[in-house]
């Protein structure tokens, strides 16, 4: 198994050029499976953990998500990136102890997320945050990543120049990598990518097909899947489960 340190190192050399793809885990089982087939970094997902859990996005705390993280840095000799929501917290101080613990659970990188969890913090507020957030990664190890977090999909009426303007002082202010989940429009994912250079950008996608390859054309550095790959899991499980009691004799409807 590799050492944090060896991790950290990795995964930062991954950012430094090229592409590559960051799948989503969402248990051991599926940390082990998706270094099995050979990719080179995971992340984790706020959703697949919560119905891993049996309850909903954004209803794991602190405790269970710092616990979480945990479990998949040590199930797999793989980087692990944390979907680490708004670090649990909205006071930049706060942040900053919040973020402090789960570069102790062995992540290799960490997302901050620029929503409250009923709104979009003011910019200011948000820049303080990420700031915070990489005082507190650099006073235990300065090689973790920190990803700045745009929720532009939380905000319908938000432009996209907007967005790429939070992710440019987000990147001022120390985020290593930039993210903003529903700017997929190729001329839009080009300017942010040219706005916060040479800084990488991350894109979500939920559809697999060769369309991800424009994003690398277009110099995006990684591709993530967010919930999509757990969800899609859950689909078949379902299904398969229904089939299975359509000839439960004991159900009568």
């Amino acid at each position: 198994m590799a050492s944090t340190a060896e991790k950290r190192s990795a995964f930062r050399g991954l950012h430094d050029s090229g592409f590559f793809l960051l799948p989503n885990a969402w248990d051991a089982g599926s940390a082990v499976r998706l270094a099995t087939l050979g990719f080179k970094a995971i992340a984790s997902t706020s959703a697949g953990a919560a119905w891993a859990a049996g309850k909903q996005d954004g209803e794991l705390g602190l405790e269970a998500t710092l616990d979480h993280l945990r479990l998949l840095v040590a199930s797999t000799h793989l980087p692990v990136n944390a979907d680490f929501e708004n670090g649990f917290a909205d006071r930049p101080e706060d942040v900053a102890r919040t973020v402090a613990l789960a570069v102790e659970t062995g992540v290799a990188g960490l997302s901050i997320e620029d929503w409250s969890g009923t709104a979009l913090y003011e910019t200011d507020h948000a820049v303080e945050r990420i700031a915070a957030a990489r005082s507190a990664i650099d006073a235990v190890d300065p090689t973790v990543m920190l990803v700045g977090r745009n929720e532009n999909f939380r905000v319908p009426d938000l432009s996209v120049g907007a967005s790429i303007a939070r992710a440019v002082a987000y990147a001022q202010a120390g985020a290593d990598c930039l993210f903003v989940p529903f700017i997929l429009d190729h001329g839009a994912v080009a300017e942010l990518v040219a706005a916060v250079a040479p800084k990488p950008v991350n894109v979500v996608v939920h559809e697999y097909d060769a369309a991800i390859r424009v994003f690398a054309e277009l110099g995006v550095r990684r591709c993530s899947v967010g919930g999509s790959l757990a969800r899609r899991t859950w689909a078949a499980f379902d299904a398969a489960a229904q089939s299975l009691r359509r000839y439960d004799p004991g159900d009568g409807s």
